[in-house]
């Protein structure tokens, strides 16, 4: 196959030589950039490649989800939708106290004579309006010696009661005691005279009663 030939201008080819210098020297200056730029790149890249690496992975690195692993250690926090409403606490009605029965209260006989003569007792006895009439009596009678005995009827105590167990009716401490023979003076001389005063005049009419 012929070969084409391309005829060259004279001015074209009387430049050749520069062009074919220029472009050499191009072409080695370009080689030296290249390779400058390399070395510059290649060490650059040593030193900062892992920092700018480090900081393009910490600023685009995409947040991975938690592992199963990881969220089953974790105790999801109850939401309130899901937790249980705690029941309010109810107070509950004291239980009655049981019925205790109390003991009977025991009963002690306080004397509201203890202490008193025979004469005050007879003051708290007789009625006041007849207790002046009671008194004159008993003076005469006994002095108001509860003991006193008539040596030869045998008439005995307070009121000088002929036989002197005729009190008893009063109560069995007759004797000796002033309260049951002033209670038993005191009731002859109602029923038999209608009261102390009417006995007295009949004592003074008779000098007895």
């Amino acid at each position: 196959m012929p070969r084409l030939r391309l005829s060259i201008p004279e001015s074209i080819s009387a430049h050749k030589h520069k062009i074919a210098v220029t472009a050499a020297s191009c072409t080695a200056v370009t080689g030296a950039i290249i390779g400058g730029i390399a070395a510059t790149a290649s060490n650059a890249n040593a030193s900062t490649a892992p920092v700018a690496h480090v900081a393009r992975i910490a600023v685009q690195a995409p947040t991975l989800p938690a592992s199963p692993s990881a969220s089953a250690s974790v105790t999801p926090s109850a939401s309130p939708s899901s937790a249980k409403p705690t029941p309010p606490a109810t107070t509950k009605a004291a239980a009655p106290a049981p019925a205790t029965t109390k003991p009977a209260p025991v009963v002690t006989h306080v004397d509201p004579y203890a202490g008193l003569s025979a004469y005050q007792i007879a003051e708290r006895i007789v009625p006041s309006g007849q207790f002046g009439c009671f008194d004159w009596i008993v003076t005469r009678e006994s002095g108001w010696d509860v003991h006193a005995t008539n040596p030869s009827s045998g008439a005995y105590g307070l009121g000088q009661a002929l036989p002197g167990y005729k009190m008893a009716s009063a109560g069995s401490d007759w004797r000796d005691n002033p309260v049951t023979q002033i209670k038993w003076t005191l009731n002859y001389m109602d029923e038999r005279y209608g009261s102390p005063c009417s006995a007295q005049s009949f004592w003074e009419a008779h000098n007895w009663y």
